[in-house]
């Protein structure tokens, strides 16, 4: 029997002990980070159910049709390969209830760079952590190299 594939997440662990819980619907994910991994893995497994779920309430794409929306966003992950994701830093929720994330994400479409650097919104709607909004740099507009930018240094 082949040995489990690792998580697409670059958590160091197996799938199955790691985001596949969270995409199964068997638990939610605990923190912010943890929810940003899920949906890193979402998009390499193209499971637009889970990014469609864990998309905040507030975020602007929940008053699109869920339909086109998940249509758009299947097509999105299809043309893409997802190899690699690096965390750089996260914060817990502050005052208002946002927690925050930042990461580098590996990304190729037709052997074509389009990897960024994205600093995330996260909020609890309740059930769970949700995706709230975003920040993305792409590297060449960065002073730096990307996996070396922490909270404080990412640019405005």
């Amino acid at each position: 029997m082949p040995p489990a594939p690792p998580c697409p997440c670059c958590s160091g662990l197996r799938y199955r002990e790691c985001c596949a819980p969270y995409h199964r619907g068997e638990a939610e994910p605990p923190d912010a980070e943890r929810l940003m991994r899920s949906r890193y893995s979402a998009f390499a497994l193209r499971d637009v159910a889970y990014l469609w779920k864990t998309l905040h309430p507030d975020h602007p794409d929940r008053a699109r049709p869920r339909d086109e929306y998940l249509r758009d966003l299947r097509a999105y992950a299809q043309g893409h390969q997802f190899p690699k994701l690096v965390v750089m830093g996260s914060l817990p929720p502050d005052a208002s209830g946002t927690a925050q994330v930042l990461f580098f994400a590996k990304v190729f479409e037709k052997g074509k760079d389009r990897s960024f650097v994205e600093r995330s919104d996260f909020r609890h709607d309740g059930t769970g952590w949700r995706y709230l909004s975003g920040v993305t740099r792409l590297p060449k507009e960065l002073p730096v190299p990307p996996e070396s930018l922490t909270l404080a240094t990412f640019p405005e």
